[in-house]
């Protein structure tokens, strides 16, 4: 089962008086990760590192990655971190840590851990929701049956995309793939036109 966050977490840790302020963020893609590592710089200006790791995609063999140590010594940021996120049951995540130097040296393998327990310790904060994989569907039907459609994707937890109205009512739909026959079924009884959209 894989999950994503339900909302963004921002946590301080503090080691020999170095801050490092962690924002753990659901992301869509990776022009939504750089606007949010934008965000940080406007933000904390005067921070010497925004070290930053992503990981994308819905499933474990369609991900992608990317992370940035961002001026701290080669290793020592951006790897540990993406690091924990991998180990992660989370999808479409990205994590950036913004640190302030507090005049004591932490060695690499002091940052290591420092990167690694900032991301825990935003991770322990989170709440999962679990992916629920989704079927796209374009349906045709008459305009008196729109209500009778509305009604079902309530029922089946579903959400409407698009309407469109001309001769006939055209309606695009996502609803989880577990509840895909049940409403199939269903049009096909009423003998309304359908189907379904390649991601």
């Amino acid at each position: 089962m894989r999950y994503q966050l339900a909302e963004t977490i921002k946590n301080t840790l503090e080691i020999k008086k170095s801050q490092f302020i962690t924002w753990l963020i659901p992301i869509a893609d990776r022009a939504e990760g750089m606007e949010w590592l934008a965000k940080s710089k406007t933000e904390y200006p005067d921070a010497r590192h925004h070290c930053w790791a992503y990981v994308l995609g819905d499933s474990p063999n369609s991900q992608s990655a990317a992370m940035s140590d961002d001026g701290e010594p080669s290793g020592t940021a951006g790897k540990p971190m993406l690091n924990v996120l991998q180990h992660k049951p989370a999808n479409n995540v990205m994590v950036i840590v913004i640190r302030y130097f507090g005049g004591i040296k932490l060695g690499a393998g002091g940052l290591v851990r420092a990167y690694s327990q900032a991301v825990e310790q935003s991770f322990q904060l989170a709440t999962l929701l679990p992916i629920v994989p989704k079927a796209t569907l374009d349906i045709v039907l008459p305009f008196a049956n729109e209500q009778w459609l509305r009604h079902q994707c309530d029922q089946l937890s579903g959400n409407i995309l698009k309407v469109n109205y001309q001769s006939e009512v055209n309606v695009t739909m996502e609803i989880p793939e577990a509840e895909l026959s049940t409403l199939t079924d269903l049009l096909v009884a009423h003998q309304f036109q359908y189907r379904t959209l390649e991601k």
